[in-house]
């Protein structure tokens, strides 16, 4: 193992590269490093997009651009320190801003034949998450709790989540109940239409 940490980020650009396991350091100590590496391909689509995008161009990106490219892909948030790396790969036309996320551009996804998936990922706008809540928090009899929306909206980090239902309740849409975490979400009496579905 280099001091540099470049044996890493070898290591973690081949997972990437393959759509195989990120490395799992699990059982690693002050005296020994464990590595796992898991060989089966995760989404044989991801090496499709790779493709598409050009050998030699994705030969060109470091490991923060890989990282931003699957994590872009798979519809996850991306960390802010990686954050950085999101305009060389928007110039370069392989990703695209919708809203606050970055998504794959519709011209690969396109060349995917994936066009239906594009049009999914980008409808997934505000108005979209805001029905699919709403939806999910009146369907919910026990009332909803945060990690039940999480998982309505996986790709959202949290606080755009909380955004949401801060909106939803000063429009007078749902109600709290509880505190912290713990908080359970319920529809507002009279609350069984939403104008701006309309």
């Amino acid at each position: 193992m280099e001091r540099s940490g470049q044996g890493f980020d070898r290591i973690l650009e081949s997972c990437i590269l393959e759509s195989k396991p990120r490395p799992a350091f699990a059982g690693t100590d002050d005296y020994q490093v464990w590595l796992t590496l898991g060989g089966e391909v995760q989404d044989p689509r991801f090496l499709r997009f790779l493709e598409a995008v050009g050998h030699e161009q994705v030969r060109s990106f470091d490991t923060d651009h890989l990282l931003v490219l699957d994590l872009a892909y798979r519809q996850q948030s991306i960390p802010a320190d990686l954050r950085p790396s999101i305009p060389t790969l928007v110039e370069a036309g392989i990703l695209e801003r919708a809203g606050r996320r970055v998504i794959p551009s519709q011209r690969l996804m396109v060349t995917l034949g994936e066009k239906g998936r594009y049009t999914r990922i980008k409808g997934l706008q505000r108005p979209a998450q805001r029905g699919l809540i709403l939806q999910h928090i009146r369907e919910s009899r026990e009332g909803a709790q945060f990690e039940d929306l999480h998982q309505v909206l996986p790709g959202q980090p949290e606080w755009a989540i909380k955004t949401l239902l801060k909106t939803l309740k000063a429009e007078g849409l749902i109600v709290p109940h509880g505190r912290t975490r713990a908080t359970r979400w319920f529809p507002a009496p009279n609350s069984n239409r939403d104008p701006k579905s309309d």
